[in-house]
């Protein structure tokens, strides 16, 4: 059996006091068995936030796997450019991915949310970011970018993207 969240945006993603992640609110959640067929359905047909849920869905495709890893990666990209998906920026086809592509693999800082890179004392700038930490944001934005793809079938495997990830942070 697997879960499927169908809601995964910042406000159902909770911290700890060690800053650790755990995900919430799993009240559109689906169960799907081994052979990804739906066996628990929820009574509502809506499946998950505009923004942050996969174009399949919006198109009355079957919840899968691969959705969450959709709005994984819509995540991830928002917790490091500071933009919302909705943001009044994205327009027609230019999203909150497209943006990020763009950009890849030259021009990371020029998409960063600079917020990150305050210090104690509200100054700080990613100019003056060691070179190792801007590679590693290029690679989370590659990672986000491999995740959110238009069709399920070219997104990143979560288990590859979660190693990924890792690997990045054992960098620092």
């Amino acid at each position: 059996m697997l879960l499927i969240h169908c809601d995964l945006k910042p406000s159902n993603v909770l911290l700890d006091s060690d800053m650790t992640a755990h995900v919430g609110d799993f009240g559109l959640t689906r169960i799907l068995s081994a052979d990804d067929v739906v066996v628990q359905v929820s009574s509502t047909g809506v499946r998950g936030t505009v923004g942050y849920s996969p174009p399949e869905y919006g198109m009355g495709s079957q919840v899968l796997r691969e959705g969450d890893v959709y709005s994984y990666g819509i995540l991830l990209l928002e917790m490091f450019t500071g933009k919302r998906p909705t943001d009044d920026m994205f327009q027609d086809a230019w999203n909150i991915r497209s943006h990020c592509e763009a950009a890849l693999p030259e021009r990371v800082d020029e998409i960063t949310d600079p917020r990150l890179f305050l210090n104690e004392f509200g100054e700080g700038s990613i100019a003056r970011a060691p070179r190792r930490i801007i590679e590693g944001l290029g690679k989370v934005f590659e990672i986000g970018v491999a995740c959110c793809s238009e069709s399920p079938g070219e997104r990143m495997d979560i288990r590859m993207a979660a190693g990924k990830l890792r690997s990045i942070k054992s960098l620092g």
